[in-house]
């Protein structure tokens, strides 16, 4: 029989193990509870706001300012993402928009704040709500400038390439032609032509 030490040992060795893969599954189902619950409430706001965003009233046109403007930023990333996975050059443009919808996340926790008092109060800050929608046009504005300047690039590029295109394409039809066929009565009548000029011109 092997000494008691030995079994003790090796008792404690597969109990540190089953420690370990304990903390190690601990760990990543925490992690993923974390994330999950972050998930949950990133629907749960956006549902929330396309809810607010039926009704009426100056609060649930605010709410579809942010649904507007998430709307934009998104696009902008989807024709962004598009044309770097065509290897498109894009210059700064993916940090400019990264940049962009930082700003777009602050002006969404801005509205989604400014319908939330509108909700509950009836006094109506007009120069707040007029510097939002100032900014809201702005941010818009640069989501649409940012893609035209892709779509724009995209379009020159696929011009070129077609143009290319219908040159070769144009060179070979002429290629695949077939030499005209020599009409017998012209070869006689250009004899007949140089036999006269050579009578009339002995020298």
């Amino acid at each position: 029989m092997p000494p008691i030490e030995t079994i003790f040992t090796i008792l404690l060795i597969v109990f540190l193990l089953f420690l370990v893969i304990g903390g190690v599954s601990i760990y990543f189902m925490v992690k993923l509870g974390k994330k999950a619950a972050k998930s949950a409430k990133k629907a749960t706001t956006r549902l929330t706001a396309h809810v607010n965003a039926m009704g009426s009233g100056e609060a649930a046109e605010v709410e579809r300012l942010r649904l507007d403007l998430r709307r934009e930023v998104s696009l902008t990333r989807q024709a962004l993402d598009q044309a770097a996975a065509s290897g498109w050059g894009l210059g700064d443009l993916p940090h400019l928009t990264a940049e962009l919808a930082q700003q777009a996340e602050v002006q969404d926790q801005q509205l989604g704040l400014y319908a939330q008092q509108r909700r509950i109060s009836s006094v109506v800050d007009h120069v707040t709500a007029d510097r939002l929608r100032e900014h809201q046009a702005k941010l818009t504005a640069m989501c649409a400038r940012i893609r035209a300047d892709v779509m724009r690039a995209q379009v020159q590029h696929a011009s070129g390439g077609i143009d290319d295109l219908s040159s070769r394409t144009d060179l070979e039809i002429e290629a695949r032609r077939p030499a005209p066929f020599a009409d017998p009565l012209d070869e006689i009548d250009e004899l007949y032509r140089k036999t006269m000029q050579n009578r009339q011109d002995p020298a």
